[in-house]
């Protein structure tokens, strides 16, 4: 069905200014590959790639970084990895759901802590649940932990939007922000200042 949509853009639309391609593309295309991200996110390199090559092909749709390398069509039109949505994502969610912004009926219980160093790290801790099979360490809420915990104490703030603004200025020099291979580390990474 995305193929379906690059091909209406293309026959569309002959000479794509930048601007008209992210906007058709976020709008038809992306939001496609990202809907219940939370829920089905994959963790098979096979199905990494195949989700990025929609995104591969649909850069390609920009005569003016067309010639580019795929890193560099996203780093051109300052567009993120497919994997490193996926992982905002998840950091978004878990924001909500400490935040109680979900009806707490209905959304998952994450169990926290207080950090006893909240000074240099996130001071709202989730507990790593158990999971006895290898299969479950893919699912949101065990896979979350780690990268939650990881979180400076300077991404915790107010609002969902402050949140969304600082997390993007912590991870603004991963590498997986344009590189869908690469993996999120803390090294790299600029601190925040507020």
């Amino acid at each position: 069905m995305v193929y379906g949509v690059l091909g209406i853009i293309k026959r569309n639309f002959d000479n794509l200014s930048t601007d008209a391609f992210l906007m058709l593309y976020k709008s038809m295309v992306r939001s496609h590959l990202e809907y219940a991200g939370a829920l089905w996110n994959p963790y098979r390199e096979g199905d990494i790639k195949r989700l990025e090559k929609v995104q591969m092909r649909a850069t390609k749709l920009v005569n003016s970084v067309k010639h580019l390398s795929y890193e560099n069509r996203l780093q051109r039109l300052k567009l993120p990895t497919l994997k490193y949505r996926r992982l905002r994502g998840d950091m978004i969610k878990v924001f909500k759901i400490i935040h109680g912004k979900y009806d707490k009926t209905c959304s998952l219980e994450l169990e926290l802590y207080q950090s006893v160093h909240p000074t240099r790290t996130n001071s709202l801790k989730l507990t790593n649940s158990r999971c006895h099979y290898d299969l479950r360490i893919y699912f949101f809420s065990c896979r979350i932990v780690n990268i939650w915990n990881s979180l400076p104490s300077e991404v915790n703030a107010p609002s969902l939007n402050s949140f969304k603004n600082r997390l993007d200025r912590f991870w603004f020099n991963q590498d997986i922000l344009y590189n869908w291979h690469a993996e999120l580390t803390k090294t790299g990474s600029r601190s925040i200042v507020s």
